[in-house]
């Protein structure tokens, strides 16, 4: 039976998608957006029937404090267990979104954590480390983990058995389906997404922008 997705789209800086699960009786929610917008994401997710023990697991596509504002809180608050790659955890432990990363401009840096909330509340040490392949059934998806890297060294996409992809950073929908132009190393984006042509895949889930058939994003990005 394929799971029901529910979108919450938050607006602080930028919109950022958070995808809410519904596995039997359970949900697993997929990001957690900005720290700013926490009373809004705990809205939305008691009023599709989240409570303390049945949100059980939160996998966070890539470090980044857009995406991972809310997980200290979700765990705090439902007990949520915190899953995300190795390679992107030092930015959630350390408060550094360029942790293993290339580094920015010193001021840009320093920026960062004041724009987007992430204090030393916030930080946390996830519960789960998942690599390429990480079987999501044992909490009732039907997914499995594809380590997915250039926006980030630790990013990564769940696939249903569905063929629904949700991607985190790697792809957008800006004006149109394509390739984030924000890559830590592009060279390895494109790998990336050589490697989700391979596979069989009907819906994109971005964490920016509206879903889209993965048909679209292939005609756009020809050659």
């Amino acid at each position: 039976m394929p799971s029901e997705i529910k979108a919450i789209t938050l607006h602080y800086l930028i919109d950022v998608n958070c995808y809410l699960v519904k596995t039997g009786g359970d949900f697993i929610l997929i990001d957690t957006g900005f720290s700013k917008r926490c009373t809004r994401l705990e809205k939305e997710l008691e009023s599709a029937g989240c409570r303390p023990g049945n949100l059980k697991l939160a996998v966070l596509t890539h470090g980044d404090f857009d995406h991972t504002g809310n997980a200290a809180y979700l765990r705090n608050k439902f007990g949520t267990k915190l899953a995300m790659h190795i390679g992107d955890s030092g930015m959630v432990e350390h408060g550094d979104m360029f942790w293993n990363r290339k580094r920015g401009s010193i001021i840009f840096r320093m920026m960062v954590p004041v724009l987007f909330g992430f204090g030393k509340s916030k930080r946390f040490k996830p519960d789960l480390y998942i690599e390429d392949g990480y079987d999501l059934s044992g909490y009732g998806f039907d997914a499995k983990v594809l380590h997915i890297p250039g926006h980030s060294k630790g990013s990564i996409g769940i696939l249903t058995s569905g063929g629904d992809l949700f991607c985190g950073d790697l792809l957008i929908n800006g004006d149109r389906p394509g390739l984030n132009p924000n890559m830590d190393d592009p060279e390895t984006a494109n790998a990336s997404v050589e490697k989700l042509k391979s596979l069989k895949i009907s819906t994109v889930y971005p964490g920016h922008g509206k879903p889209f058939p993965v048909d679209i994003f292939i005609k756009n990005n020809k050659g």
